[in-house]
């Protein structure tokens, strides 16, 4: 009796031992598979899948074989939860175990928006709408509803959104990517205000604000910034006006075709720094950290006017007839190629 039961046990002991071999042998076997895939192509992950039918979806498109043992191995590996939705890459050359390590570690598609400095709000939502990997949830959203949305009521949405390369993966929204570009920009200027210099006219970090997207606009040019903002900061201390052309321009809305005439200057707006004293309402464009950095960080001296050389610098002068004599020389004798911007870079 004692010797059937110790043969019973040894047989149980070497069919559980080939079992688990086998186990081991087919888990190994499929998950060192390749996929078959003929080149690059994109998986979609829905929210709340398993890989059960992901797995069984995949199997029936001949992409891998061993459905059955491959969602054994993912339990076995105590993987419970659903899989991080979104897009995962497929490509010829990669094995099952890497794909589940993807699934595993939520490595999915990542996509890039790039917000530029000096945009204004219009352009900023145009930009996102045209981005079809995000969802898009705001295009009967109001701007002020918007801003209502991100706590901000009865504040004007432009520039308050900071410029960058923001990344989102597919299902994300287009409020999620203005969601973290106005949160930036308040760390950003929060940042920059703590460290301002002294004996600056402003009474808030708005102010601040308003000012740095002036001188976004008004150069692109990095060494230029603080020596502009130094020209605007005391003409604002003497009270004299800030005339500056992209105040207007703004200002202008839709009227503005590309120039701007002695009637547009003398037309007042809420923006026409060529007829209201101090700074305009609100903000003009998006703004970088470099440009809040020269506005909190002006340049000394005792320049008050500036004028576009026409290569995109400017000449800098501390009296109006100074300014008169750059005006005749670089304004009413235009070059054919005059620029009042920088000339964009080649690529090289």
């Amino acid at each position: 009796m004692l010797r059937k039961l110790f043969i019973a046990v040894i047989s149980g002991c070497i069919f559980l031992a080939i079992g688990v071999a086998l186990l081991f042998w087919m888990q190994r076997e499929v998950l060192e598979q390749t996929l078959q895939v003929e080149a690059e192509q994109v998986l979609t992950v829905p929210a709340g899948s398993t890989p059960n039918a992901l797995l069984l979806q995949l199997e029936q498109q001949g992409a891998l074989h061993g459905a059955f043992w491959l969602r054994l191995t993912w339990r076995l590996q105590g993987h419970v939860q659903p899989l991080h939705a979104g897009e995962y890459q497929l490509s010829p050359a990669m094995t099952v175990a890497q794909l589940l390590e993807k699934w595993r570690s939520g490595d999915v598609l990542q996509y890039r928006v790039t917000l530029v400095e000096g945009w204004n709000f219009r352009q900023l939502r145009s930009a996102l709408a045209q981005q079809d990997k995000l969802q898009h949830t705001l295009a009967d959203v109001s701007d002020s509803e918007l801003m209502r949305m991100l706590g901000q009521a009865n504040v004007h949405p432009e520039g308050r959104f900071f410029p960058d390369t923001y990344n989102f993966v597919r299902g994300q929204t287009d409020f999620d990517i203005l969601q973290q570009a106005h949160q930036r920009l308040q760390k950003v200027l929060a940042q920059e205000w703590a460290e301002r210099a002294d004996d600056l006219p402003y009474r808030s970090p708005d102010e601040a604000l308003i000012m740095a997207s002036i001188i976004e606009k008004e150069t692109g040019v990095a060494y230029e910034r603080e020596e502009i903002a130094g020209v605007f900061i005391r003409r604002l201390k003497l009270g004299m006006l800030l005339q500056t052309d992209p105040t207007v321009i703004y200002g202008m809305g839709e009227r503005y075709a590309g120039k701007i005439t002695r009637a547009d200057l003398r037309r007042p707006t809420a923006y026409n720094t060529y007829v209201i004293a101090g700074l305009p309402p609100t903000p003009i464009a998006m703004v970088g950290r470099e440009a809040i950095y020269a506005a909190l960080h002006p340049k000394p001296g005792k320049s008050l006017y500036f004028v576009a050389r026409g290569d995109g610098t400017h000449v800098f002068s501390n009296t109006l007839a100074e300014h008169n004599k750059a005006v005749r020389e670089f304004q009413l004798k235009r070059r054919a190629d005059y620029r009042s911007s920088p000339a964009p870079t080649t690529a090289q």
